[in-house]
């Protein structure tokens, strides 16, 4: 069975930091590239940022960037977000996605989210 599991949410104060983790299971975790979404309520899913296979390259959304930082450890099938200097347009639930492409298939996991709360 192919598992993606987020953890590392919580409330936190503006200005504050949190990590979070993607831990795979049930799949090749290095043949994926992944990618942190967002969502809050009454919101559009956003792409927060992506890292390739190896680490190797890094994009990140406007809304974030300079404020957050995404690795991977292939060797323990984890892939992090790290979060600092939060706003309170940073609170959502945060899903992890690993996704492939080979010629014209492509394959795709969600993890099932973790709640972030931004608040005094």
């Amino acid at each position: 069975q192919v598992h993606l599991v987020e953890s590392g949410g919580g409330l936190v104060q503006p200005g504050g930091s949190l990590r979070l983790s993607c831990t795979a299971s049930g799949f090749t975790f290095e043949n994926y590239n992944l990618y942190w979404h967002r969502q809050a309520p009454g919101k559009e899913r956003e792409l927060v940022a992506t890292i390739t296979r190896y680490g190797g390259s890094t994009v990140y959304a406007d809304s974030v960037k300079g404020r957050f930082t995404i690795s991977r450890d292939n060797a323990k099938n984890t892939a992090y977000l790290q979060m600092n200097y939060l706003k309170p347009d940073d609170a959502a639930v945060y899903s992890c996605q690993a996704r492939r492409v080979l010629g014209q298939e492509a394959n795709s996991y969600w993890g099932q989210g973790t709640q972030v709360t931004v608040s005094s």
